[in-house]
């Protein structure tokens, strides 16, 4: 409960600071300055830009499906913000304890779809359509390598507990003395590089992210399954968007880097990880542990915005294609790798 207690307003801090990130970066690497006029180097830009959309009318077309326009967003918020309850944030705040935390949070996440289904539907527009069902074709597609991917990290950690997952790279494992990367499930199973490889590109084509933004294609679809949402609805859908972007990059933490065990090992009498991990179960030790989590998310937030400023977008057959063709049975031929690696080596 008080993990999921952090997440809402952190999500939502997140968020406005994100979006003036991606301006920011998108700036950076097209050799120009981004925001630079509301506020110091334009970092009051969003939050102009939410105090805007909060002040717009509310419109709702004529022909529209009023219920299903309505709870759309609401139940692609409430699905994607549901998978934050069962995340550990430190060695102490450990969500809520769930057994299956791995498919809760497979399971919850999925039901994004429905929403966007019911925002496509609802808006009665043939864009919004269009988009949406884009949308459920890309995410059902991704989510069998997505899920392939997850699932090797289940076999060679022989657990479906995210927290017991992250005990695992740390120093709470009384098998690891060294801690740090070293004990990360990346360095410990070589193979799981190709599965985050797997894992991070089907992410991206879970969270609409270009290459893979099909859904919400502007120069086609005018803005996908939202083009008929304005003001504050619309600010409850790219807070989703950006809600999955900071999940994913969570996620992705826990089972591949380590959790919120910090990435400095013990060298010899250099204790790195005794001196960065803090006091188990003080408080120094769970503001580590946050400190650790997040800051592996942020990183791999980031490679999302730099992916999006540095590829186009793929064409509908072309994203089909890798996933069906290439993404699928790669990860099927991983699950087979890791499971002789645990038959084997253990």
């Amino acid at each position: 409960m008080i993990a999921f207690l952090f997440y809402l307003p952190f999500m939502l801090v997140f968020a406005l600071l994100a979006v003036y990130a991606e301006r920011k970066v998108s700036a950076f690497m097209q050799d120009r300055l981004g925001p630079m006029v509301v506020g110091k180097y334009g970092i009051l830009q969003t939050f102009a830009d939410a105090l805007k959309m909060l002040q717009k009318e509310d419109i709702i077309t004529k022909s529209a499906d009023r219920v299903l326009f309505v709870l759309a967003p609401l139940v692609m918020f409430t699905a994607i913000f549901s998978g934050f309850a069962v995340l550990p944030l430190t060695s102490d705040i450990t969500g809520s304890q769930v057994e299956t935390g791995v498919f809760f949070l497979m399971a919850v996440i999925s039901l994004d779809v429905i929403g966007i289904l019911m925002a496509g539907w609802g808006s009665n527009s043939k864009f919004s359509l269009f988009g949406s069902l884009r949308a459920v074709a890309q995410i059902v597609s991704y989510e069998i390598p997505l899920g392939l991917s997850i699932l090797c990290v289940v076999m060679l950690t022989q657990t479906l507990n995210l927290q017991e997952m992250s005990i695992q790279q740390g120093l709470l494992n009384p098998e690891n003395t060294y801690g740090g990367f070293l004990a990360w499930n990346v360095m410990r199973y070589p193979m799981l590089w190709v599965v985050f490889v797997i894992y991070f590109i089907a992410s991206l084509a879970e969270s609409n992210r270009t290459p893979f933004d099909l859904p919400e294609s502007e120069s086609e679809l005018i803005g996908g399954f939202h083009t008929e949402y304005s003001g504050f609805r619309w600010a409850i859908i790219m807070l989703g968007e950006y809600g999955m972007m900071l999940l994913v990059s969570l996620v992705a933490s826990i089972l591949f880097f380590g959790s919120w065990n910090t990435p400095l090992p013990n060298i010899g009498v250099v204790k790195l990880a005794d001196w960065t991990s803090g006091t188990h179960g003080t408080l120094l030790g769970d503001a580590l542990g946050i400190f650790w989590l997040l800051g592996k998310a942020m990183m791999l937030v980031f490679v999302q915005m730099w992916v999006r400023w540095t590829y186009p977008r793929v064409r509908v057959d072309q994203m089909m294609s890798l996933s069906w063709k290439y993404l699928t049975p790669i990860g099927l031929f991983m699950v087979f790798v890791c499971g002789i690696w645990k038959l084997w080596v253990g």
